[in-house]
């Protein structure tokens, strides 16, 4: 099959829609810590602040699922995006860090209500015989702003300053936020059902039963584990990467956004790649070497003191995160029914975001308290364990979703 006939004409809109928003999601956060530290902020504000932040993601993205399967993905992608463009808009204008976490908790709407649609949306429209290649062709295109936003971001934010940097985001925000309303109000990209009335009943019976799958000791359980100690290590470091190849590194701006751009190079390659793997081996074979590439990548970090040394170790962490989300999200596809992919892809996140609350905070606790490299020495030590928990716990039995018990609960949203 040619990759023109497994991308259909709206995943190649979703997709544009997607590039455009991302683009301006990379070139704020690749850049926003420091740009926090040049408004006044402490490296523990920094942290303070991620964490404070956190909070609505926790809240809101199971409800976004929820809304993505009752109301239709679009929609709920279209609303998502039109109230986190003022999250940029307020980047753009802060005054201060204080401001800076008013926008970045605003701009988190959009993780918590398009996060939870975006590989729901991909699955529909996908077959499960091609649907390795599809995440992994849709993942390496998506990879494309982890080029091009970091790097974009480190030029004008070294040529021009952090203000002019971040009103170039919101013009790419309020770009792919003008496509998005414009594909839910479209007929073309109407969806094959109809949007259901949502209702607090609903609600109830849709959570009970997603939880019933997480809880049942299955292979949905081992997913939420290893998601679980994977994002929580990632939450430690993720605001802590721009300072420490600055404080650490002694790299400028400029130079960081090119490092970082190495993230989303490799991340093309290595997501089609992953993507056959998948359909052709297993979701658990690409995954055992997601994590050990993330572990290879965080190690060879720590032990390197040049520019030329943290491009490598970038190139190793992009291979290993391009190798992990067409991966996970085919094989969350693939135990979870067509229609309560929303609500699951929305449970995982808030289950996650409660674990990671606090772990922006403790990262900078780590960092000014023991030392800069520890909380990256925590990372490595949560990738080799994910890779056990992959190794034995990551099999299919059949390719049809895993089965809710009948009665009393109902199929998850």
């Amino acid at each position: 099959m040619s990759r023109k006939s497994i991308l259909n004409h709206n995943l190649r809109w979703f997709l544009a829609g997607m590039i455009f928003a991302n683009i301006a999601g990379q070139m704020a956060y690749s850049m926003l810590s420091l740009y926090m530290l040049n408004l006044g902020a402490s490296v523990a504000q920094v942290g303070l602040a991620f964490t404070l932040a956190s909070l609505v993601p926790m809240v809101l993205q199971i409800f976004g699922g929820w809304l993505s399967d009752t109301i239709g993905r679009l929609r709920v992608i279209a609303i998502g995006s039109s109230i986190a463009v003022f999250g940029y808009l307020i980047f753009a204008f802060a005054p201060n860090w204080q401001w800076v976490l008013i926008g970045l908790s605003v701009e988190y709407v959009s993780n918590s209500v398009v996060g939870p649609s975006f590989g729901a949306y991909i699955s529909e429209q996908s077959s499960e015989e091609f649907r390795g290649r599809v995440f992994g062709i849709t993942s390496g295109i998506y990879q494309t702003v982890t080029v091009i936003g970091p790097a974009l971001a480190g030029f004008l934010a070294y040529q021009y300053g952090f203000h002019l940097m971040m009103r170039v985001a919101f013009g790419f925000y309020l770009t792919a936020t003008i496509l998005r309303v414009w594909m839910a109000t479209n007929e073309r990209f109407a969806p094959n059902k109809d949007a259901a009335k949502p209702t607090f009943s609903g609600f109830k019976t849709q959570l009970a039963a997603i939880s019933t799958l997480l809880l049942a000791g299955g292979i949905l359980t081992w997913i939420w584990v290893t998601d679980a100690v994977g994002d929580t290590s990632y939450n430690l470091i993720s605001q802590l990467f721009p300072i420490y190849l600055s404080d650490i590194g002694k790299l400028n701006v400029q130079q960081i956004g090119i490092v970082n751009a190495a993230i989303g190079v490799t991340a093309i390659i290595a997501a089609p790649l992953a993507g056959s793997l998948v359909d052709k081996f297993s979701e658990r074979a690409a995954i055992m070497m997601g994590f050990a590439l993330n572990g290879l990548g965080l190690a060879t970090l720590l032990n390197s003191n040049s520019y030329s040394g943290f491009i490598l170790a970038m190139c190793f962490f992009g291979l290993g995160s391009g190798s992990l989300m067409p991966a996970y999200e085919s094989l969350i596809s693939k135990v979870v029914p067509e229609s309560k992919r929303g609500m699951a892809f929305g449970f995982f996140g808030t289950t996650l975001g409660i674990l990671s609350l606090p772990m922006p905070w403790i990262g900078a606790q780590l960092w000014e308290r023991i030392s800069p490299r520890t909380p990256f020495w925590f990372a490595v030590v949560a990738n080799l364990i994910s890779i056990v928990i992959a190794r034995f716990k990551f099999k299919l039995r059949d390719s049809q979703p895993e089965k809710i018990p009948s009665g009393r609960i109902a199929p998850p949203s």
